[in-house]
């Protein structure tokens, strides 16, 4: 069992602070955690909206699963060589105008497009 005199000449650690990099990383992979699952929520909401119903409202998830599933081997493929950085900027500025485009959408069909 330690004694506390004995921990007295023990200097604590001073904490690190995490990088901003990494506070945004996290920030960014929440966001799109949250783009994935929110519609699930929304669909009667969205169906409604959309005059669709409910299942139809659903193809939109579909959609946007299959987009990740087809579309990132592609991506990565086609993107090998692209400077990492360089790359994340890019397609989070595609998710970002992704996401305003959906918001904006008028009808179905251009709703599952975005």
């Amino acid at each position: 069992m330690l004694n506390p005199q004995s921990l007295a000449g023990v200097k604590s650690q001073p904490k690190e602070k995490m990088p901003a990099s990494l506070a945004w990383l996290t920030i960014g992979a929440f966001a799109i955690g949250m783009t994935e699952f929110l519609v699930m929520g929304l669909l009667p909401n969205v169906a409604s909206d959309l005059n669709v119903t409910i299942p139809q409202a659903g193809q939109i998830i579909t959609s946007y699963a299959l987009g990740v599933a087809i579309g990132a081997p592609i991506l990565t493929i086609l993107t090998h060589s692209v400077a990492k950085k360089k790359l994340l900027l890019l397609l989070v500025l595609i998710f970002i105008l992704g996401n305003a485009f959906s918001m904006i959408a008028p009808t179905y069909p251009l709703l599952i497009i975005a």
